[in-house]
């Protein structure tokens, strides 16, 4: 069974394309646990309509608002899975997603996986040019330059075990596969484009200057590099930032 974590926030307008999204994977194995950090807004009524008619989705609810981090490792905790991977209450995959990446993971015999996926904006209109990953990268790799999305990613956490967020208030998913990229040489990618991000307006990740700051702090704070060693990996990945939204 693949256990599939999803963080949502106030995310009415869009969790429910979310979770059809899941529902009609050609893969049917599966656990979506959606953890609603105390939305303030009818969130958790679509996504209790949506728990009545389908058991495979799980309803988590916080009584206080935790923060990503903290949110998606309630669901990691409740995960039942050989697999798990993420999809946040805004984004979408394609039917195939599941799929494609189990059929990946056991014909390259790894534990690790993500793929390429497609960039819109709010209202699924296209923004960006497809966002293609490169065929593998280690942790060195992903210190210059993040390829691996919250949303793609999917991992054999019988082989790796379970790793948990830190309380971070941005890029905790980064530390999560540096975490994992320190016990295994590499992740691979998938080519084929197999999710859909949707942009909002005011995205840190697309602010790569203020994303850079989160990074630092991960950087510092988290990896406990020189300072030496900080800019280094902040330099490239700044120049790595610029490109990849440049397109």
């Amino acid at each position: 069974m693949i256990s599939i974590v999803t963080a949502a926030y106030n995310c009415e307008l869009y969790i429910s394309e979310t979770i059809r999204s899941v529902q009609t994977q050609t893969y049917e194995d599966w656990e979506l646990i959606i953890v609603d950090d105390h939305s303030t807004d009818k969130t958790n009524k679509v996504i209790l309509k949506a728990a009545e008619s389908d058991k495979r989705i799980k309803y988590i609810y916080n009584e206080n608002n935790l923060g990503p981090a903290k949110t998606r490792n309630r669901g990691i905790e409740f995960a039942k899975g050989q697999y798990l991977t993420f999809l946040d209450g805004d984004d979408l995959w394609l039917p195939t997603f599941l799929e494609v990446s189990l059929r990946f993971m056991a014909n390259n015999n790894c534990v690790f996986t993500f793929a390429s996926y497609k960039r819109v904006d709010e209202e699924l209109n296209p923004l960006l040019s497809d966002f293609i990953v490169p065929d593998k990268v280690s942790y060195s790799d992903i210190l210059k330059t993040c390829s691996i999305s919250c949303l793609t990613a999917f991992i054999d956490i019988s082989k790796v075990g379970k790793h948990y967020m830190p309380d971070l208030k941005k890029r905790q998913d980064f530390v999560l596969w540096l975490s994992i990229l320190k016990k295994i040489d590499f992740a691979y990618g998938i080519k084929e484009p197999l999710a859909i991000y949707r942009i909002r307006k005011g995205s840190v990740s697309r602010n790569k200057f203020k994303a850079l700051q989160y990074n630092w702090r991960v950087y510092r704070d988290v990896e406990k590099f020189n300072l030496l060693r900080s800019t280094y990996y902040a330099s490239h990945y700044i120049y790595n930032g610029l490109r990849k939204y440049a397109r």
